[in-house]
């Protein structure tokens, strides 16, 4: 055994550290969290200054007790947990649970794993810094706080299964969402009419090039006409020329949200699957560590990346710079998200691949000269009624550190303006120009566009709400939660105008835009609108931006140990309390109800509102009428905010009967699970390939044969009356009754057609009285 034990985070680490350290030290993983708080009674004890009460979860205990073994023999236990906040929280949690002195423990942090870099640390431990473990464990218990006592409030005020949750962080992520869905359905798009001229002139080798020149916008199309008509006849020269030099500076190395958002854009990786593979690139000792908010580069990296730049691509393309944090409190670690060695210029795991070489590329460019161009704009004037249009074009004289990276923009960086400049043909002061034609198109003006994953963190980081640790599981919650999704949406044709001025003539021309796709964006739930809603309603101080951030801030003054968590936390606690039994009190019951109008056949009023299994549309009252109202689920693409009530009369259409098929009718409906064909008694599941609405007699028919057989061949044996079936599963057979199922003893499956009612009852009986146990889930970093 050795003399040293060092317990990292993960196996994978903990390979490569041992790796580096030798024979001296053996290294062994905690998997991630060893202690959480327990579930009862919200593990935390309001009343005695907010103690918490931590357990080992199930899944741990072998974990623990190995480690406890591990510590016993070993002469010196070291710490070596993730340098942020959170790993100086395992670290505490590993001296609790292990019995070591958290002052006297040896704990070590590192930026990145490579030799010089852990030797390093080893020669300068310090013990475990508790102002970070509390101000892990303020957002920790702060966090249990306001999904234990919101959570229950929601189920109180919502006809919806009890899955609703409310969190800190996550419902106001989804109040951004959900306000940008707003202001889009709300936006009215305007109409101008761009003006654009094409001229032609010669290049440097005396070839004829067309270019073109921007007028004034238009306001509407008899503007646009009357412009036009201005310039028939007209000449057209150069008035002005003016060259100016430009430049393109390189953006900092990554910090955990702009390597988010830069491979979402890039590679089109979600957050969590881009913090996954940094995490594994971390772990095999490629890059620094993944969870920062830091743009610092140390002296010995700049010079490594500077190397590099000169061996590549010489001297001239270099130009050290020293980025300064936006956050002054960065906290989750000293330097930005880095390759360890810079001469590696790829790795061999092809997963990985692409994240570390987009790493590698910003890495270089931050170090690397600007981009030099030449910016020319040529004002035309035009002889009858002394407008002028602008001509503009750009060449790139040096190309600095666009050679190896440009970063790119999210939609709501780009205006409609905007267009790629090239180059423009020689011209001088005077030098009339021949008219090829002259164009007023109809633009329209757009709203702010949905957000993406990426633009999400950004706007996140941008209100100063979560930590870099905190985005990707922020995300995945609200996703998981339903609140929100991600989907594409599909554009719709729209109708624009075009006038083109040629040969002194005007014609008119209408052709089509498809307007409206997104592709993998960020639209809000009827569900996440509804609670959003409500919470703005009842808790504004939980939904504020602001209040939300100064909560991060106060975080980072315990960190820093300028203020007590547990003071922060009572700070907070007893308004809030004061709110939750309030609004349990006296809120009334909430629906997101709106009514739409009234069906012409039955006179009954049309409501749309959250039901019990999602959004629906309602014909009549529940209340005053003994007529049971009708029910009509929304289709996936609409929502209770915008649903007009011609479309929510169309969805009455359902169940719809599409003929007689061997003697049963063939009924198409929308059930709790989804779209269904039923047919003689049995019901068939219908694919997302298959709109109910439309699916016809000739496609339905070939669906229930085909289903039938499969379920007629996995069928063993059933029990009609008592709705029991044997049926044959991929890991042999099994018992279903009703939408249970159980699992044959392995004895009885070679015979499981012979079972009799009674002996099948008892199997089920056995089950219940003795469930098996479920294995848990590893959380994150386990």
């Amino acid at each position: 055994m050795a003399k040293n034990l060092l317990i990292v985070e993960s196996p994978a680490k903990a390979k490569t550290i041992e790796k580096i350290l030798g024979e001296d030290f053996e290294v062994r993983s905690c998997y991630g969290h060893i202690r959480d708080l327990e579930k009862g009674d919200m593990g935390i004890d309001v009343k005695n200054n907010y103690k918490p009460r931590y357990i080992v979860p199930e899944d741990k205990e072998k974990v623990v007790r190995e480690l406890k073994g591990y510590a016993k023999k070993a002469d010196e236990v070291w710490l070596a947990t993730d340098e942020d906040r959170e790993g100086e929280a395992i670290s505490w949690h590993l001296c609790e649970v292990l019995g070591l002195d958290p002052a006297s423990t040896k704990r070590i942090v590192f930026h990145e794993i490579t030799k010089p870099a852990i030797q390093s640390a080893v020669t300068k431990p310090r013990i475990v810094d508790m102002n970070l473990v509390n101000a892990q464990q303020a957002r920790r218990i702060l966090d249990r706080i306001v999904g234990f006592e919101l959570s229950p409030v929601l189920w109180r005020k919502m006809s919806m299964k009890n899955n609703l949750s409310a969190g800190r962080v996550q419902s106001v992520a989804v109040r951004i969402i959900a306000e940008r869905e707003r202001e889009i359905n709300a936006f009215t798009p305007v109409s101008t009419f761009k003006i654009e001229a094409f001229f032609s002139a010669k290049d440097l080798s005396g070839k004829a090039v067309i270019f073109s020149a921007e007028g004034k916008k238009q306001s509407s199309a008899e503007d646009a006409e009357t412009f036009l008509k201005s310039c028939i006849g007209a000449d057209y020269k150069v008035s002005d020329i003016q060259v100016k030099p430009g430049k393109k500076t390189p953006p900092a190395p990554f910090t955990t949200s702009t390597l988010q958002q830069e491979a979402s854009r890039k590679l089109g990786y979600s957050v969590s699957r881009t913090m996954v593979l940094a995490q594994k690139l971390y772990e095999s000792g490629k890059i620094t560590y993944m969870r920062t908010d830091s743009v610092n580069l140390s002296e010995t990296a700049t010079e490594a990346v500077t190397k590099q730049i000169a061996a590549q691509y010489g001297n001239k393309y270099i130009q050290t710079r020293r980025f300064k944090n936006k956050n002054e409190s960065a906290q989750e670690a000293h330097e930005a998200i880095r390759p360890t060695y810079m001469d590696s210029m790829t790795v061999e795991d092809s997963d990985s691949r692409r994240l570390y070489e987009l790493i590698w590329k910003r890495t270089m460019a931050c170090q690397m000269a600007d981009a030099e161009l030449e910016k020319t704009t040529a004002k035309i004037q035009i002889s009858t009624n002394k407008e002028e249009l602008t001509a503009s074009g750009e060449v790139l004289k040096f190309d600095g550190f666009l050679k190896v990276y440009m970063e790119d923009r999210d939609d709501d960086d780009v205006s409609d303006d905007e267009q790629q400049e090239g180059m423009l043909p020689p011209l001088a002061v005077n030098q009339p120009l021949p008219l090829k034609e002259m164009k007023a198109v109809e633009r329209f003006s757009r709203p702010l566009p949905r957000y993406t994953e990426a633009s999400l963190v950004k706007k996140l980081e941008e209100l100063g709400i979560g930590r870099p640790s905190t985005y990707a599981p922020t995300i995945s919650t609200i996703l998981k939660r339903g609140y929100v999704e991600k989907r594409d949406k599909e554009g719709v044709k729209r109708d624009f105008r075009i006038l083109v001025l040629k040969n002194d003539a005007i014609a008119k021309q209408t052709e089509q835009e498809n307007t409206g796709a997104e592709k993998s964006k960020l639209f809000p739930t009827d569900l996440g609108l509804v609670v959003t809603d409500f919470l703005k309603l009842y808790f504004d101080d939980i939904m504020d931006y602001n209040f939300t951030a100064r909560i991060e801030e106060e975080f980072d003054e315990v960190a820093q140990g300028k203020m007590l968590w547990s003071k922060m936390i009572d700070d907070f606690y007893n308004p809030f309390k004061k709110d939750v039994d309030n609004t349990i009190e006296k809120a009334e019951r909430i629906s997101g109800e709106r009514e739409l109008g009234f069906d012409a056949v039955s006179g009954k009023k049309v409501i749309t509102r959250m039901g019990r299994y999602g959004p629906m549309v309602q014909i009549g009252d529940t209340s005053n009428e003994e007529e049971k109202p009708r029910f009509a689920k929304l289709k996936n693409t609409q929502s209770i905010e915008t649903i007009t009530f011609d479309e929510a009369m169309e969805l009455f259409r359902l169940p719809r009967n599409l003929g007689v098929f061997e003697d049963s009718d063939v009924v198409v409906n929308i059930g709790r699970f989804g779209p269904y064909i039923a047919h003689d008694k049995k019901f068939y599941s219908l694919g997302k390939e298959y709109d109910p609405y439309s699916i016809s007699f000739e496609e339905a028919t070939p669906i229930i044969v085909e289903k039938r057989a499969a379920k007629e061949e996995r069928t063993i044996k059933v029990f009609e009356k008592e709705k029991i079936q044997l049926l044959r599963g991929p890991y042999g057979p099994y018992i279903k009754q009703g939408l249970r199922n159980y699992k044959l003893p392995k004895e009885k499956q070679e015979t499981a057609a012979d079972l009799s009612l009674e002996e099948v009852k008892a199997i089920i009986e056995e089950v219940k009285a003795n469930p098996p146990k479920r294995v848990p889930r590893k959380k994150k970093g386990s």
